[in-house]
């Protein structure tokens, strides 16, 4: 009786730390955690893609710069929309990443006050060269996050 009396009162005692909401600065955080894993977890993605297709040509892409989170947003969304312009499923996991990606920067930014603009609208486009386009955009999407990653202090930069 006695023991359990005891936990009652350690269970009341120790239920208010427990049950609170998260901070805004802990959900900012979270948040910000999240967006690096994914990004993280697309290049894995792509270089596990890349093992699975013939060994593409040096191709040299040009990346925007990385500015803030409505930058960065804008630019995951044209990519976004470039990936969904390809009519195949080998880049149907990257797509998912980075509009999952894309998603999750643009609520961080509206979480800070930053301006953000409407989602870019996806051109659709024929391509005569499917495969080349492919490996275009693989690249670009490689090459953006991988420039992400090393400037991810702009994710608390409108």
């Amino acid at each position: 009786m006695h023991i359990l009396l005891a936990l009652l009162c350690v269970s009341i005692a120790a239920a208010p730390g427990c049950t609170g909401l998260p901070t805004k600065g802990e959900s900012m955080r979270n948040t910000v955690h999240s967006i690096i894993n994914i990004a993280k977890i697309t290049l894995v993605h792509i270089k596990k893609l890349r093992t699975k297709l013939p060994v593409a040509p040096e191709m040299e892409v040009i990346t925007p710069s990385i500015e803030g989170l409505t930058s960065i947003s804008h630019d995951l969304g044209l990519l976004d929309n470039a990936l969904q312009s390809s009519s195949t499923d080998l880049l149907s996991q990257i797509q998912a990443d980075v509009s999952s990606l894309e998603g999750r920067v643009r609520l961080l930014a509206v979480t800070m006050d930053c301006p953000v603009a409407a989602r870019p609208r996806g051109e659709s486009s024929e391509n005569l060269f499917p495969d080349s386009h492919h490996y275009l955009t693989l690249t670009q999407v490689q090459h953006y996050l991988e420039k992400f990653l090393l400037n991810k202090d702009k994710l608390k930069v409108c």
